[in-house]
């Protein structure tokens, strides 16, 4: 298995490093336009490789048209949201484009049949853009997978239980309008908050909520940017591909709504291993199901706005 990683910077490093300890690929490729960036994390992995006795080729390259024979290409260059400036991701959306944009067109005739998994901010937006420009048949956004993580993590700690026994995704635009779904969130496999009453524990849903839209700019403003929480979400999502595992995950893909033109790419879970699907939309409730209609309607105007800039 080559998995290329397009962009390794804050975000880029760590999911790198956590896929191969994850022992997913066979060869990476790590490619960044920063002179000297790549190559010099290329010798850092070629250490650790020594240390897990791990024998994974390692390359890396300053040109996305370099890239070449990738299985899996993962896309996370771009600028990031900068600590203590109020910045959505939406913010990053013209900026951005160009770059995945760029990175499409050029890597593509190269590496026929990659699949791509897009992490570049505004993230759902971004794999449209990817989508676009690569023509690849399997493009995928990160989704709301990470906001997924939070959740349970949130969950498990306000109910104090062990983090086991939770599940339950969010859904919609990866940030600010992420959606709980409410209906999926269980511990020890009662709804939670059923479980939340039998056990005298109390569950805050506006808390929740509060907590897994605000997380990442504390994480931001106090460590610069967010590392191993978003490396270990992505290493789940490139871990039910290779393994083809069929894992149910929060991922964006193509999904069609009445009223938006264009296949949106909108959080929502989705069963994930070589294939796409099928998606669990149908067992939403009416509620849950209009609030990730909105955010595809977002998601899709911040597309527009970007690829208007791009052309």
């Amino acid at each position: 298995m080559h998995i290329a990683q397009v962009g390794t910077g804050r975000v880029g490093r760590p999911t790198a490093y956590t896929i191969m300890c994850a022992e997913l690929a066979d060869t990476i490729t790590l490619c960044d336009t920063k002179p000297g960036l790549a190559a010099a994390f290329a010798e850092e992995l070629q250490h650790v490789t020594a240390s897990l006795r791990l024998d994974v080729e390692i390359s890396s390259c300053e040109r996305d048209d370099d890239v070449a024979g990738a299985d899996i290409i993962l896309v996370s260059a771009g600028e990031p949201r900068v600590a203590g400036v109020e910045m959505s991701r939406r913010d990053l959306a013209i900026q951005n484009a160009k770059i995945v944009k760029y990175i499409s067109e050029v890597t593509s005739p190269r590496n026929p049949g990659a699949k791509y998994i897009v992490i570049t901010n505004p993230v759902d937006a971004m794999a449209m853009v990817c989508k676009k420009y690569s023509r690849a048949q399997f493009v995928i956004s990160t989704g709301t997978n990470l906001e997924s993580l939070r959740l349970r993590s949130k969950v498990a700690r306000m109910l104090e239980v062990p983090i086991s026994k939770v599940q339950g995704w969010a859904a919609g635009e990866h940030g600010s309008a992420a959606v709980i779904l409410w209906s999926t969130v269980k511990a020890y496999g009662l709804p939670a908050e059923e479980y939340a009453k039998s056990s005298g524990k109390k569950l805050d849903r506006t808390d929740v909520d509060s907590y897994i839209k605000s997380i990442s700019k504390y994480v931001i403003d106090n460590i610069g940017g967010t590392e191993f929480g978003p490396a270990a979400s992505f290493r789940d999502i490139v871990r039910s591909i290779v393994k083809n595992t069929d894992e149910i995950l929060p991922i964006a893909a193509p999904m069609r709504f009445e009223g938006i033109p264009e296949p949106t790419f909108v959080g929502v879970p989705v069963r994930l291993g070589w294939s796409i699907g099928p998606f669990l939309f149908g067992i939403l409730s009416d509620e849950e199901k209009k609030k990730i209609t909105e955010a595809a309607s977002a998601i899709y105007q911040t597309y527009q706005t970007a690829v208007e800039a791009t052309e």
